[in-house]
């Protein structure tokens, strides 16, 4: 079968009514700047790279070098298209306006321009995670409270992951496509179309060494796991953790799984650990196109009404039935507290 290029691919989505013109341009602009950061991130050591940046983000993290290229490279692939009316970026306070120079669009662009960027300099996979939103209507110049929707006003949302193959998975609302960058030829192609996650699992991803820090009911659900067959489950589970989200959520998208970053006495309060508009809703739109489920323990993520820019939340994702299990134990103890 003659092979479907991203381009090609998004033409036949404009022509099925699914996006238009300037929502196709935006996706082709961020996919050949993510080129370009995977370009960076693969010559590592040889490219000056690695290490920290010696400054820190908004967050207050420590920036490694690649952080803030990755930052560069999309901030500036998207100024001058005239596609975007304005972005935000996990590395960055305020959003960014579009120079007054370009014309502007009628979208707006969030990303992780560099996520799991801790294990850049150890050679594991990293990645870049977008979100795109539709900027309201007379709105010339938006502000942070225009970026402030919940997350199932999405237009789309992806990620590329940074690993033995650079992949782009992809949503718009119409199922979840993976494309696969072809080196030679300097494009992404058509992998895998229409994915799905399996509803059941038997692997999980948690950092286990939080666990004395959960909440009751996280440590009921992690605990029946554990315990295997022997178990109020009677399966056994096996356990990932790579510390990236990408590519723990990658390899949920791929074979199926759950991913967990609950709510814990460290981060109780900042509200989570992952930001709900970077990373939390991009990544809960694309599992739940794929079949998956997305929820903080207590709320499906994507209803959400955003407080602010960077704000955090609690994450389970991936296998619907998991999720539910493990959602209806902090519903409970919810319910036996009030």
């Amino acid at each position: 079968m003659k092979p479907i290029s991203l381009i090609q691919f998004l033409i036949e989505e404009r022509r099925a009514g699914h996006i238009n013109n300037e929502l196709s341009l935006l996706i082709e602009v961020v996919a050949r700047a993510c080129k370009r950061i995977a370009v960076a991130t693969n010559k590592g050591a040889l490219g000056g790279v690695l290490g920290n940046a010696g400054s820190d983000n908004v967050q207050g993290e420590a920036q490694k070098k690649l952080d803030v290229i990755s930052n560069e490279i999309l901030l500036e692939a998207n100024a001058w298209g005239g596609h975007l009316a304005a972005c935000a970026s996990e590395e960055m306070e305020d959003p960014q306006p579009i120079p007054d120079m370009y014309p502007k669009g009628n979208h707006l662009l969030l990303f992780d321009p560099l996520d799991g960027s801790s294990n850049i300099d150890v050679n594991i996979s990293v990645g870049t995670i977008f979100s795109v939103l539709r900027c309201p209507d007379g709105v010339a110049e938006p502000k942070i409270e225009h970026f402030l929707q919940a997350g199932t006003t999405q237009l789309a949302a992806g990620y590329v992951v940074y690993g033995p193959a650079t992949l782009l998975v992809l949503t718009f609302g119409h199922g979840v496509h993976e494309f696969t960058l072809d080196r030679e030829v300097g494009s992404f192609i058509l992998s895998r179309r229409d994915i799905r996650i399996p509803e059941e699992t038997g692997e999980f991803a948690i950092n286990m060494s939080n666990q004395r820090h959960w909440e009751a009911p996280m440590q009921r659900y992690i605990g029946e796991l554990l315990a295997g067959k022997d178990g109020p489950r009677g399966k056994d589970y096996n356990m990932r953790w790579v510390a990236s989200m990408v590519a723990d959520v990658h390899r949920i998208v791929t074979r199926g799984g759950v991913f967990f970053y609950p709510l814990d006495a460290k981060i109780m309060a900042k509200g989570g650990k992952l930001r709900l508009m970077y990373e939390a809703n991009p990544m809960a739109f694309i599992v739940e196109q794929a079949g998956g489920a997305a929820t903080t323990g207590r709320e499906r993520i994507m209803e959400i009404q955003p407080q602010g820019l960077h704000q955090r939340v609690p994450v389970f994702l991936g296998s619907r039935h998991e999720v539910e299990v493990a959602t209806h134990y902090h519903q409970l103890a919810d319910g036996a507290k009030a």
